[in-house]
């Protein structure tokens, strides 16, 4: 082969070593390239975290709601079914005192009587206090019916139905206010989240439908911007704290009365409430006997 003048002369094997050597720096590039790429980014773990914190909070918080709920159904299906009991029991002790303060006439035993006497006296505004079953007259109708194990309108069930609570945990894992990056977003949840929380309240499984398919045609959430390592720390001590406050209303509403009760039975409250009737009534029965036989 013959080399034009004043040109280098290079061989056919200089040229592939000419070749494998820029294939070589090249692949050294692309490798160095993709190495710098799979360093994850600073604020990349701090992220995952402040993400898992926020689905961490949101399932606590949608255990907590249906608990509270629970307690609040029991609550008012305890005083509904089981508060004419308890007042049929208060006005049997007092009558029980009285018929022993007349036949002894000591002194002690009247003052007694006066006091269990006071504990049934009717309170301004009772009617108000105890709609339900209490009226002007005394018992109601229905409470009077419970008490002799006569039919009445059946309570609702404690809890909502299975469906109504896959719908409200669906909606809250969805439109949860702690997933909102921006007070505007916060309000929209905050307003949706409320009606969501007072229909699973009702127990309305029209109303939670209706609530997903208005949520999904809703406005998309905003992309999520990546956050300054400053904002992602505030961000997880936010969660923290809220995470404390929950807690405690968690607590508070365990160890209440109803909650206790509600806690002995779990998988199925209305059959404690049927149980605590039973022991209410067989109570009833024993006072009366107790009254007859004063009375004789």
């Amino acid at each position: 082969m013959h080399d034009a003048p004043g040109e280098p002369t290079i061989r056919n094997d200089d040229e592939q070593d000419v070749q494998d050597a820029t294939s070589v720096s090249s692949a050294t590039a692309d490798a160095a390239g993709a190495a710098e790429a799979a360093v994850p980014r600073p604020e990349a773990r701090l992220e995952k975290a402040v993400r898992a914190a926020e689905q961490a909070l949101i399932e606590f918080e949608i255990a907590l709601e249906t608990f509270r709920v629970e307690v609040e159904n029991f609550s008012r299906l305890h005083h509904q079914r089981l508060g004419p009991m308890y007042a049929r029991l208060d006005e049997l002790d007092a009558m029980i005192a009285e018929a022993r303060a007349a036949r002894t006439g000591d002194p002690v035993d009247v003052r007694k009587a006066e006091e269990a006497r006071a504990l049934v006296q009717p309170m301004p505004g009772v009617e108000e206090l105890f709609h339900d079953w209490l009226d002007s007259e005394g018992l109601s109708p229905e409470a009077a019916a419970m008490l002799t194990d006569q039919p009445v309108r059946p309570p609702k069930r404690v809890r909502p139905s299975d469906e109504a609570r896959k719908l409200y945990r669906d909606l809250a894992r969805k439109a949860h206010p702690d997933l909102a990056q921006d007070d505007n977003e916060r309000a929209r949840r905050e307003e949706f989240i409320t009606r969501v929380n007072a229909a699973y309240g009702r127990g309305d499984e029209p109303l939670l439908r209706e609530l997903t398919e208005e949520w999904a045609a809703g406005p998309a959430p905003e992309e999520h911007r990546r956050s300054e390592s400053e904002e992602l720390y505030a961000r997880l001590e936010w969660l923290s704290h809220r995470k404390e406050l929950l807690t405690l209303v968690a607590k508070e509403l365990e160890e209440s009365a109803i909650g206790a009760m509600l806690r002995m039975a779990p998988d199925d409250p209305d059959r404690l409430l049927e149980e605590i009737a039973e022991q209410l009534l067989a109570e009833v029965s024993e006072r009366e006997s107790r009254l007859a036989q004063l009375a004789r």
